[in-house]
């Protein structure tokens, strides 16, 4: 197969996440994700499908192939590698990974990738809390409930936050509601009011939209996974 360019891998990518969410795709679902005409949308399918990397019909909608599935989780994993990367050594912050992450994907060599995901330790997680794809392909997804649906009074762990709105991003980040933190709902206010919760000795009243974004856990569900250097005494 010949070499993809960017735009066929930003394809394939949306399409994989919108199967994720919605199951069907179609021409409309993955032009409003683009931000692409309709027409172009179609143009794009119809390559991709010669290319069997997807299977397309102007009915039936879009999905990937096995093969068409295997390069979107690849270019995912680059994705969040560099997501980490960019978070963990370069200290940038959270709301701005995504957009860097997204001009350099493409460009990232096996080698590089190699080298990214052994510095940071073979990671399993970005920084924002989504799953990264092993190098063979797999993926590990997990559901968790968001703070505008959990109990008041009991301590959360956020495992995710969502990276679709950097302006919303950077607002959670500002008020410490960022993966790793220890959040308490407080209290909610009646008629879709906002959200009291406690993150860092500080509290907050959030909205319920922003409250939809935020990922939790029990504390009492969390496992520590050893670190690295416990890891390796282990193995002494």
């Amino acid at each position: 197969m010949r070499a993809l360019t960017p735009a066929m891998e930003d394809y394939l990518k949306t399409i994989y996440q919108l199967q994720q969410k919605m199951g069907k795709v179609t021409t409309k679902s993955v032009s409003e994700a683009m931000k692409v005409k309709p027409a172009s949308v179609t143009n794009m399918l119809k390559k991709l499908a010669r290319l069997k990397l997807v299977r397309y019909s102007a009915y039936r909608g879009v999905q990937l192939t096995p093969a068409g599935e295997k390069m979107a989780l690849k270019i995912i994993r680059h994705h969040r590698l560099l997501e980490l990367y960019l978070r963990q050594a370069l200290k940038m912050p959270l709301h701005k990974v995504h957009e860097e992450a997204e001009r350099l994907e493409h460009a990232l060599s096996e080698e590089l990738e190699d080298l990214i995901a052994a510095t940071l330790g073979n990671p399993t997680h970005d920084p924002h809390g989504d799953p990264i794809p092993t190098k063979d392909g797999k993926i590990h997804q997990t559901h968790h409930p968001h703070l505008a649906e959990v109990p008041q009074g009991q301590r959360f762990l956020i495992v995710r936050v969502s990276d679709s709105d950097p302006d919303l991003l950077r607002y959670l980040e500002e008020l410490g509601l960022v993966p790793q933190a220890v959040v308490t709902v407080l209290n909610r206010e009646p008629f879709g009011g906002p959200i009291w919760v406690k993150v860092n000795d500080r509290t907050h009243a959030l909205g319920q939209e922003a409250a939809r974004h935020v990922f939790v856990q029990p504390i009492t569900e969390v496992t520590h996974r050893p670190s690295l250097r416990q890891t390796r005494k282990q193995k002494r």
